[in-house]
């Protein structure tokens, strides 16, 4: 259906936006380690996704090194590269992004994050030469962005601290990087499902590390235990399948500018569940965020 694959990355970014709620009932756990549980989780949900998919003839297709044929070689032979570029950006940009947030502040660290990341997509889609950033895009994303800002930062005092920028810029870039990456190997011709389950395998053996080295016992508890279930096989893998369907006809470009539904839903969720309340400068921020996604979302007539 038109605007299928929109839906389905907008209902990803609804899944992600619910994680900060989430996060609040696993006391004891440190931002770090809940992130690097998340993705150690998603790897293996997805992997195991992507295993029993057709007996696993997809990541076969992907992981191969043998070609089939002149054409299919060219692109399995590049897979590996692509998958170890896609895994590191993923493992960046959950740790830049949680060491940004606690230098900066969540309302700082999270508006330059997901606010970058639909700029450094586009940028790397024209170097590419892979993206044509039309003025809609370009009003819908500064639309989105600005909303954002509004939606986050109303009212809230924003501190700037250069290293936590920075991290926070790198972490929208790696979001940037990996999204490319993964609609690189989906609009090939790639299984989705292959594809996420390769890229966040592969990242949840360079965090196991992290995750490992920090502390473990809140996994240990009834709430600890059911948080870390939902964040790693809800929103990361129910997410990122979701994702990479939404990457077969939806553009990386395109797609980084949706993902800024996530913090519309982390705030309606911090108001109805946490008891937060949205001042007006947020009220309006919610408001041009969701008439700039709308705006992104409708079809382009011939």
């Amino acid at each position: 259906m038109p605007g299928g694959g929109s839906a389905d990355i907008l209902v990803a970014a609804s899944l992600w936006g619910t994680t900060g709620t989430v996060r609040t009932f696993a006391d004891g756990a440190s931002s770090v380690s809940v992130a690097a549980i998340r993705i150690v989780i998603g790897g293996l949900v997805l992997l195991a996704c992507a295993a029993l998919t057709r007996r696993g003839a997809g990541l076969r297709r992907l992981l191969s090194p043998v070609p089939a044929d002149r054409a299919s070689g060219l692109r399995r032979c590049g897979a590996w590269p692509l998958i170890g570029l896609g895994a590191v950006a993923i493992a960046v940009y959950q740790m830049a992004f949680f060491v940004s947030v606690a230098r900066t502040g969540v309302a700082v660290g999270t508006v330059v994050t997901i606010g970058s990341a639909p700029a450094f997509a586009g940028l790397i889609g024209l170097a590419l030469r892979r993206a044509v950033l039309t003025p809609r895009w370009l009003a819908a994303t500064g639309g989105a962005v600005a909303g954002c800002a509004l939606l986050i930062g109303g009212g809230q005092d924003a501190g700037v601290e250069p290293v936590g920028i920075a991290l926070a810029l790198l972490s929208g870039l790696s979001y940037a990087v990996y999204a490319t990456v993964a609609s690189s190997l989906i609009t090939r011709g790639e299984d989705g499902r292959a594809v996420a389950g390769a890229l966040f395998a592969a990242a949840a053996v360079l965090l196991l590390p992290v995750l490992l080295a920090g502390p473990t016992g809140w996994l240990l508890t009834g709430p600890g235990a059911l948080t870390a279930l939902y964040l790693g096989a809800v929103t990361t893998g129910g997410g990122y399948l979701l994702f990479a369907r939404g990457l077969r006809t939806t553009s990386a470009t395109t797609a980084t500018t949706l993902t800024l539904a996530e913090p519309a839903v982390a705030a309606i969720l911090g108001t109805l569940v946490l008891d937060e309340r949205l001042g007006l400068a947020a009220l309006g921020g919610l408001a041009l965020l969701a008439a700039s996604l709308v705006v992104l979302m409708l079809p382009v007539r011939e």
